[in-house]
């Protein structure tokens, strides 16, 4: 009788989420703190998505500088908790402190989506629970996934943003000129010298 082989873990596939991240920033260098965090992501993703960079007016708190805002979508073997605690690390690595809410920051990183879950614990809430309220998330998330669904609402992305938009254009988000290449955070980031 032949011997049955034992499976270890690396032998079992580990299964692929598909996740949607928004980003921004705004303190430093915006597009260079971006560029830099979709790198460091890509080590624990698969990035197969990245939306245009938008400009986008502060919610919340007013006196502060405007953000620069996209949306990445992907797949990884993480769950969302040990997703989250890597989000968080890479903004502490550029240089997030401790603030009040919707306060500046050199970078934010929120859990959007992640497969079609619907989690609510204390400090993750997935779908993100203000996505559907804010332009400068449904704008590049409906860019790169516009027939995405939310979980929640059964809607797809275009319709959560044509629901907040009344069908125009929602205020505070602008277009911006640069972008963020797939090919350059794949291929790995290094800082330009002014």
């Amino acid at each position: 009788m032949e011997a049955q082989k034992i499976a270890t873990r690396k032998e079992v596939p580990m299964q692929r989420h598909c996740i949607y991240l928004a980003l921004g920033s705004n303190l430093g260098d915006r597009h260079n703190n971006l560029t830099i965090a979709l790198q460091q992501l890509s080590r624990i993703m698969d990035i197969t998505a990245l939306s245009s960079l938008y400009e986008t007016t502060p919610v919340g708190y007013l006196d502060q500088p405007d953000f620069l805002n996209m949306v990445c979508s992907g797949t990884t073997e993480l769950t969302p908790e040990e997703l989250l605690h890597q989000a968080k690390t890479i903004e502490k690595e550029l240089g997030r402190q401790p603030t009040f809410r919707n306060g500046p920051r050199p970078l934010d990183i929120d859990i959007l989506l992640y497969d079609d879950l619907r989690l609510q614990q204390e400090h993750l809430s997935i779908p993100h629970p203000r996505m559907r309220e804010r332009g400068f998330v449904l704008v590049p998330l409906a860019e790169i996934a516009p027939e995405q669904i939310d979980p929640e609402t059964g809607k797809t992305i275009r319709e959560l943003l044509h629901d907040l938009t009344a069908g125009g254009k929602p205020e505070g988000v602008r277009i911006y000129p640069k972008r963020i290449e797939l090919k350059t955070v794949k291929a790995g980031y290094k800082p330009q010298n002014p």
